[in-house]
């Protein structure tokens, strides 16, 4: 959408750069015979001479954006569904919330908008009051604010909201009393306790003084142990354990890429419709001609001249403009095609477990390009294979080694737990520790830390938030 605008916004600001509606712009090119003044015309602050050299060694009429790397129109491109965003799902739950009025809403929105990509709320209650009153024209306070904050702290994923860790876990703590209102006196008492610790003793809790809490609290070691890890299974990053269902707010993006198998041969395509074809105006280029024939015939006076100065700026701002959004149609292809290259075997079966470890030097080995630039483009387009659509970044993954010493990717690690957890007992969820151990049994080496870093990169919720009545 930022391409399109800047290329809207161009195309408004320089006439002679122009989107072509069609893929046959003609034969006739500007000869050089055109541009051959006679000996004795009259020389300027501006030289029309250099400038018709420097004209026929880069012919404007050869100056377009596409080229044969691009997919044609007739194409068929599906639109990838992407789901709504952590906080389009907090804002749907408002409308549940119990809000009185639009008022009401406009402070609630303004504090969601303000919740980071963790979950928590970073911004102090002042700024929201100051963003309120500036932005919307709402005069409000903190008590108001902090009302209707304890509301959002309410929604799902538990801990969303919080300003700091120490009240997000208050928060999970709280809502997890709520659920077990009618569980045994002892599962009560270790929440109870839990929430005491979090609440009084938190950073005795951070430094491990579990001795020291054991004393100050005069408790059982062995109902410590258990209050301790009813902390330690709550979730520090509430962000990190939503997981978007919502097929009602579906937004769609068009691919940049397109990947075609013809007979075992894969073929890469741009796709066109994600940036128009641009080139000099046909109508410049003949008034170009035009003034050259008469500097030919020593007939160019300051009128002339001068139109032909803001020519020449007008066709090298468009053709420069040409050269840069080319460069970045070359860079996008020269990085897809090394990824299709290197992961080859994927792009023809679609079998993720034939990825290979890769890893972004890997790439900008390849291509030439510098690690910043295969960066941004992994991380923000999109190519369309057989085998659905999907952001390059999904093929970049560390390698690790089994235990028979064969090289396998991040990926196939990650997609054998996904399946771990696809099928356990959702009443009693496999906890970080047993994952680790079914792993290993399969091979992979590798520690709990890691299993909890790749299950949270899977927007997969810690054991407790998965358990199900």
């Amino acid at each position: 959408m930022n391409l399109e605008q800047r290329i809207q916004e161009e195309l408004e600001a320089n006439p002679a750069l122009e989107q072509s509606e069609e893929d046959d712009f003609g034969e006739e090119k500007v000869g050089e015979d055109d541009f051959s003044a006679d000996e004795g015309a009259a020389t300027d602050a501006f030289e029309m001479e250099e400038y018709w050299d420097s004209y026929i060694e880069d012919d404007p009429s050869s100056y377009k954006t596409q080229g044969d790397s691009y997919a044609s129109e007739e194409d068929k491109t599906m639109p990838r569904a992407v789901e709504s965003s952590f906080h389009d799902y907090l804002e749907e739950q408002l409308s549940t919330a119990d809000l009185m009025d639009e008022r009401e809403r406009a402070i609630a929105l303004q504090i969601i908008g303000s919740i980071d990509d963790d979950g928590y709320l970073r911004r102090d209650l002042m700024s929201i009051m100051d963003d309120l009153l500036f932005a919307q024209n709402v005069d409000t306070n903190e008590k108001e604010i902090l009302k209707i904050l304890k509301k959002i702290q309410r929604f799902d994923p538990p801990g969303v909201g919080a300003r700091d860790l120490r009240e997000c876990l208050l928060i999970q703590l709280r809502l997890e009393s709520e659920l077990q209102e009618h569980a045994s006196i002892g599962t009560q008492f270790i929440l109870d306790l839990a929430t005491r610790i979090v609440q009084t003793y938190f950073e005795e809790f951070t430094k491990k003084h579990y001795e020291k809490l054991e004393k100050q609290l005069n408790v059982a070691e062995e109902d410590l142990r258990e209050a301790i890890d009813e902390i330690l299974k709550l979730n520090p990053k509430p962000a990190s354990g939503y997981i978007s269902n919502s097929s009602n707010n579906l937004n769609y993006v068009i691919p940049d890429f397109i990947i075609v198998n013809r007979d075992g041969e894969l073929e890469l395509t741009l796709n066109s419709r994600n940036a128009p074809e641009l080139r000099i105006s046909d109508q410049y280029r003949d008034m170009l001609k035009d003034y050259a024939k008469k500097a030919r015939g020593n007939r160019a006076g300051k009128q002339e001249r001068e139109a032909a100065l803001f020519i020449k700026s007008k066709i090298d701002s468009a053709k420069w403009f040409i050269d840069a959004i080319r460069q970045r149609q070359e860079t996008m292809y020269k990085t897809m095609y090394a990824i299709l290259q290197y992961q080859y075997d994927f792009f023809l079966t679609g079998d993720q477990k034939k990825l290979r470890p890769m890893i972004l030097k890997d790439i900008a080995d390849i291509t030439g390009l510098d690690i910043s630039t295969v960066s941004r483009v992994a991380n923000s387009k999109f190519v369309q294979t057989e085998f659905g659509t999907k952001r390059l970044k999904e093929f970049f993954s560390e390698g690790m080694q089994t235990q028979e010493g064969e090289e396998v990717s991040t990926l196939e690690v990650k997609k054998i737990l996904s399946e771990l957890i696809g099928v356990e007992n959702k009443r009693k969820p496999l906890s970080d520790d047993k994952l680790t151990d079914l792993l290993t049994e399969k091979g992979y080496n590798i520690a709990r830390r890691t299993v909890a870093k790749y299950r949270e990169q899977l927007n997969i919720p810690v054991a407790r938030m998965r358990k199900a009545m």
